[in-house]
């Protein structure tokens, strides 16, 4: 495969990665510098490692996880889009939200689909090291990019802009069920 497709592919897998990011910059409430880059390494790390996953399951695991990885990540993001949105209503100001827990939730619904093109890579007898590198790379710095804009975006909007964070995790997780139920 060459470069420009892994790196279209790359950037295909990192668009759900930069609207929670963004959403998520926008909902915690106290966020810092250091949270965006834990936020931008957990994606990244979770697109790679989710990548080199697939491919050693090949088409196995891609047949058992495709007929419920959509279900999987609408419930994470509904999960934690209402957990925002309770947060942004019984959270005290400048309490941070952003944990391991919902945080390593999050990386695991945004990167459930580096998992299955991970498995096309088996089933193609691609080499995996390269683009799964690629793609963490690229989903780090697309999640970077989300969790600074959204955490800018959410400054010029203080309040309740924590619902409209959890409302818009919500959101794409009813878009990932609905594409894979139509």
């Amino acid at each position: 495969m060459d470069l420009l497709s892994v790196i279209l592919i790359a950037v295909g897998l990192s668009m759900d990665c930069f609207a929670v990011s963004i959403a998520s910059s926008v909902s915690v409430k106290g966020f810092r510098p250091y949270q965006a880059l834990m936020m931008a390494l957990f994606f990244g790390g979770f697109q790679w490692g989710m990548t080199i996953l697939g491919w050693l399951a090949g088409n196995t695991v891609s047949s058992v996880i495709g007929s419920y990885d959509h279900w999987l990540a609408f419930f994470l993001l509904a999960f934690v889009g209402g957990k925002m949105i309770y947060e942004s209503f019984f959270l005290e100001a400048g309490e941070p939200s952003l944990g391991l827990l919902p945080l390593t939730m999050l990386s695991l619904a945004t990167s459930i689909d580096a998992l299955a093109v991970g498995a096309s890579f088996g089933v193609l007898r691609q080499l995996v090291v390269l683009p799964s590198i690629i793609i963490g790379i690229v989903c780090f710095s697309i999640t970077l990019c989300g969790a600074v804009l959204g955490r800018k975006a959410g400054s010029l909007f203080e309040g309740k802009i924590e619902i409209a964070g959890g409302l818009v995790l919500i959101c794409i997780g009813l878009k990932i069920l609905i594409e894979h139920l139509l």
